[in-house]
């Protein structure tokens, strides 16, 4: 016998059915009330400054002050030490090349050289003595070849006459014998002589050419005691202007101090103080541009000083091309340190927002354009107007982009 299948109440698509629209009704209720439940502030619109968010040309760069300082510098150090006899330049004068700036006066340097120089006249005078003496001693031996040779001139015809006579029986054998004798004594003394002679020729040649090379060191060793003299009168070293501390007369210098420097006029070159925050960025090579006097200069890093002082550090820039005219020691530019090339971004007004938000959030105006909400975004680079937009804004929204100190922590502002 058949029996009747009941149907079961809860199938598995009424449960989802159910479950969806609670989901919906949930998410009404949400949006009814709890969204309605967001904190909220009512403001003033004229206290507040709206931008748009677009898209355009973006470049990031710093703004910094440079000095104008010399491309040039020498500095003006005391060789040697002493009292100033005479200032020949002040400070702030224009001085030529080899100019002499101060004298000074030291009296324990001046009888040292003077003892030098005896000491090295001395060592000269032997030398030249030895020499003298290796000379005489050649011509010596030359005069005793000579006469060696003129003896054997005379002695050789007569051997042979000798000879031939004694053969002949026409001379006694004492008479040839003291020939013969003369004659080979003479034969060897000449041997011996050149001999002696040849040697000491050639040992003469590496004594004269030692005697020359100590002869000439201690000759440009005389120069130098000499000129230290020169020392005790400080001269410019290039054409420029000079700069130096208050110099007057009877003042005790120290050897190695430094007095002043010399700045070249042609040149300058801009000394920029970077915040150390931009030192992965800043690279030799690294462009800038600065205005001055309404025309418009480019510049590159030429040199970065390593030393962080209270947080900066300092590079040096060299004008390409022209160097403007004018340009005084000391003068404050205003430089445009360019650290990317320019791309197309989504951009947002750079304001007083980011103190409070650290870029992380912002308050976003609606189309009603009566109430702005908190919304979550993501910020890139940035330059002196503008930050880059990653994400979390498009472009056509409008922002709060002025201060937000007094809006708390509420997620709405109403106008």
């Amino acid at each position: 016998m058949d029996q009747k299948i009941q149907k079961k109440k809860w199938t598995s698509k009424k449960i989802a059915q159910i479950v969806g629209a609670l989901l919906v009704v949930a998410f009404i209720v949400y949006q009814l009330f709890i969204s309605e439940n967001k904190s909220k502030l009512t403001i003033d619109e004229n206290k507040i400054t709206i931008s748009e968010v677009k898209k355009g040309e973006f470049q990031e760069y710093i703004i910094q002050f440079g000095e104008v300082v010399a491309s040039n510098t020498f500095y003006l150090d005391a060789v040697e030490g002493g009292n100033i006899t005479q200032v020949f330049k002040e400070s702030g004068n224009l001085v030529k090349k080899d100019e002499p700036i101060i004298a000074l006066e030291n009296a324990n340097l001046r009888l040292n050289v003077l003892s030098q120089e005896n000491a090295l006249n001395e060592q000269i005078n032997r030398v030249r003595t030895t020499r003298l003496q290796l000379d005489q001693n050649y011509l010596s031996q030359k005069q005793q070849l000579a006469q060696i040779e003129n003896q054997l001139h005379t002695l050789s015809p007569q051997f042979t006459r000798d000879s031939t006579l004694f053969a002949k029986q026409l001379i006694s054998k004492q008479n040839f014998e003291r020939t013969e004798a003369d004659y080979k004594y003479n034969l060897k003394r000449l041997k011996f002589t050149f001999e002696s002679f040849k040697t000491d020729s050639t040992a003469r040649v590496i004594q004269l050419r030692q005697l020359q090379a100590s002869e000439l060191n201690m000759l440009e060793n005389l120069v130098g005691v000499k000129k230290l003299l020169d020392n005790l009168v400080i001269k410019a070293p290039i054409d420029g202007i000079l700069a130096t501390s208050k110099l007057q007369k009877g003042q005790n210098v120290n050897k190695g101090e430094r007095l002043g420097q010399v700045d070249e006029l042609s040149k300058h070159k801009l000394r920029v103080r970077v915040d150390e925050l931009y030192i992965a960025k800043i690279t030799k090579g690294l462009e800038a541009a600065a205005t001055i006097e309404g025309e418009k200069y480019k510049l590159t890093i030429s040199h970065i000083y390593p030393t962080i002082t209270n947080g900066q550090f300092e590079v040096d820039m060299e004008f390409q091309g022209d160097t403007p005219e004018n340009l005084r020691r000391g003068q404050s530019v205003r430089v445009k340190i360019e650290l990317s090339n320019a791309s197309q971004e989504i951009l947002m007004p750079v304001g007083g927002y980011y103190n409070k938000t650290g870029g992380n959030w912002i308050y976003v105006v609606e189309k009603e354009g009566n109430k702005a909400v908190k919304r979550n975004i993501k910020l890139g680079r940035k330059n002196t107007n503008y930050y880059q937009i990653l994400s979390g804004l498009d472009t056509g929204e409008k922002v709060i982009t002025s201060s937000y100190n007094n809006f708390g922590d509420n997620e709405i502002l109403v106008w």
